[in-house]
């Protein structure tokens, strides 16, 4: 054990504690990043999985207090560099998207969620694969500009434009289906 480490009153050093409290805060919305990503869920558990084994074998000091993005950038470069060698896209279909884990609402609003869910999935699955990702980490994963921007290497404003657009596109697209259709003369 090392000398900066001492045993907790439970047994485990804290770095134990830092690993699990971030497994038990991230895994879920990691798998979900990866899952989107891949296009396949057991490439986003691999994927997901040797982040975390990244984050075992990390200086914390390094990390410092930018934990999630942190993960969120590995994650990320994993997931991508899997498709690189792969040199395949494939999107993920509802069904396994729904079976993602994650925390669940009480059974009695689930069905008013999951369509909600299903018609913003269907609004955000429309944009460009860009807006898509940004969109997805600043509301699924409620990460900030700068956190999006260094787990994506864009640029602050550039996130902040596609966030913009996307939603604005999003608005539009949903007036569109909610208007009456005029009839025809």
């Amino acid at each position: 054990m090392d000398s900066q480490e001492t045993e907790r009153p439970g047994g485990t050093p804290p770095e134990t504690d830092w690993v699990r409290d971030a497994l038990n805060r991230h895994e879920a919305p990691l798998l979900r990043h990866a899952a989107r990503l891949t296009g396949d869920l057991e490439t986003a558990r691999d994927v997901v999985q040797e982040t975390f084994l990244r984050l075992c074998r990390a200086d914390r000091a390094r990390i410092g207090d930018h934990l999630a993005p942190w993960l969120h950038t590995v994650c990320r470069n994993l997931a991508l560099d899997h498709l690189r060698k792969e040199q395949r896209m494939v999107a993920l279909d509802d069904h396994t998207a729904a079976s993602l884990p994650g925390r669940e609402a009480p059974p009695s609003a689930s069905a008013e969620r999951a369509e909600a869910r299903s018609r913003a999935d269907a609004l955000i699955g429309g944009l460009p694969p860009k807006q898509q990702e940004v969109l997805r980490l600043k509301f699924q994963d409620a990460l900030s500009y700068e956190e999006i921007s260094r787990i994506t290497g864009l640029s602050v404003s550039n996130v902040g434009y596609l966030i913009h657009t996307g939603l604005k596109t999003a608005r539009q697209r949903l007036a569109d289906a909610a208007a009456p259709a005029v009839p025809q003369a």
